[in-house]
């Protein structure tokens, strides 16, 4: 089903649907994006923001787009990060961690096969993302289970309150990066409230930040499609990804004079809420930095600059198994520990396996020498030196060689890793993220 007409037919039926219709040609007409803001002159960016947008369906969706694209240029340069919107969905099928740090969803999610692969290899490499209202909306979760099950757990949607108006919500996790700053309850802006096929608690990898307060309750204006009793989650986390999701994001409007009544950004404690929580998804990757030393009671991805994960060939944890660069899928063949040994040294062991560990073959110094998986028995060509960079990711140094862990020229998936003198290139750079 063609999630446009979903969303109309489900909210308010053909009359009001004809309305949004007419008013389109001149809501699109005054939807202009700022293509990019900067933080204040002279400073770096602590964090690059990509927002994604529709903005050619629902006049309240388009509204919100509207109103998000002049609050996050403005939030963006009072707190150092840069922001740029597009429509251009297709830029999900090879963007990197190492482009933008955060990814939005304003109004809409990816629809292309292309858009989603992308996506999902952008956030198993440590990419953050947070999304607002219908980005979670669908009818036909099964088509993308990856996103709509497991990613944010909430399934179909299931029914929603009309009209939109405010609730007030209780802050369940007061812990959260994203929700220190908030009091144990607190009134939203105005907005339409969806609930979910899924139970939300029933998600062990599903954390709920925020839900509607009983005292909200009967929520909503009409009495046919309002809210008397339940729980319902309005912010929540994915533990195994950093990401973060707002059932908020649909403004009140005037349907027939095309007049928007309400403000997403109205309230400042709701503000606060994305404002942390961006800050939290652009501190670094899929966790924070694992420091010096690197946590051994954790499994960890090792993401190369060219998006791509360290890899045993074929899941295998054989001697002799080829260590490789491959797609980032989460898969226990990416998975790899940080046992120390002496010295500041590491071992890089399988976490399927921890006797196999990254090994230099034959003991060799040479350039381009190849890397595998072998038992571990004590050789300088079996332990690394982890060497922490300004930008939170690190280079790998062979104890017997002085040579760094390196990826190929080539960003194809299969080719073989190696070690090469250390050059500070982005080839021997990688980004650590910790694994659910």
């Amino acid at each position: 089903m063609n999630t446009i007409r979903a969303t109309a037919a489900l909210r308010g039926g053909v009359g009001r649907l004809c309305r949004w219709l007419l008013l389109l040609p001149a809501l699109l007409l005054g939807l202009t994006v700022p293509a990019h803001a900067a933080p204040n002159a002279g400073q770096a960016p602590a964090f690059r923001v990509i927002a994604f947008y529709n903005g050619t369906w629902d006049a309240a969706h388009i509204s919100f787009v509207q109103e998000a694209d002049r609050w996050f240029p403005a939030t963006a340069a009072a707190n150092n990060f840069s922001y740029t919107s597009t429509n251009d969905w297709e830029r999900l099928a090879g963007i990197t961690p190492d482009q933008y740090q955060v990814v939005l969803f304003l109004d809409d999610a990816p629809q292309t096969a292309s858009q989603r692969a992308g996506f999902e290899r952008y956030m198993r490499s440590g990419g953050a993302w947070m999304g607002f209202h219908v980005s979670a909306f669908t009818t036909e979760a099964r088509q993308w289970p990856w996103f709509y099950d497991q990613f944010l757990g909430s399934g179909n949607f299931r029914s929603n309150t009309w009209g939109p108006t405010t609730a007030v919500l209780r802050t369940e996790d007061r812990t959260h990066p994203s929700t220190t700053g908030l009091p144990a309850t607190f009134t939203s802006s105005v907005s339409e409230w969806y609930a979910w096929e899924n139970s939300l608690r029933d998600r062990p990898d599903i954390k709920v930040l925020a839900s509607v307060d009983p005292v909200s309750f009967p929520l909503g204006t009409d009495p046919d499609q309002s809210w008397y009793s339940g729980d319902y989650p309005v912010l929540w986390t994915n533990t195994g990804y950093r990401m973060l999701y707002a059932n908020f994001g649909h403004n009140a409007m005037d349907y027939g004079s095309g007049t928007t009544l309400s403000s997403t950004f109205a309230s400042e404690t709701q503000n606060r809420f994305v404002v942390d929580g961006l800050k939290w998804l652009g501190g670094g990757g899929g966790d924070p930095a694992p420091g010096d030393p690197i946590s051994q009671t954790s499994a960890f991805a090792l993401v190369a600059a060219n998006g791509n994960c360290v890899d045993a060939r074929a899941a295998a944890t054989a001697n002799g198994t080829v260590v490789q660069q491959y797609t980032c899928n989460g898969t226990a063949a990416q998975r790899y520990r940080f046992p120390a040994t002496d010295g500041g040294h590491v071992r890089i062991a399988a976490d399927g396996d921890g006797r196999q560990v990254v090994d230099v073959a034959d003991v060799s110094v040479a350039e381009q020498a190849p890397l595998q998986l072998w038992t571990y028995g004590g050789g300088a060509n079996q332990q690394w030196k982890p060497v922490r960079e300004a930008s939170g990711r690190y280079h790998f140094i062979a104890r017997h060689s002085g040579k760094c862990l390196s990826a190929p020229a080539s960003a194809a998936a299969g080719v073989q890793l190696v070690q090469r003198t250390c050059d500070g290139t982005a080839a021997q750079s990688y980004r650590l993220v910790t694994q659910g």
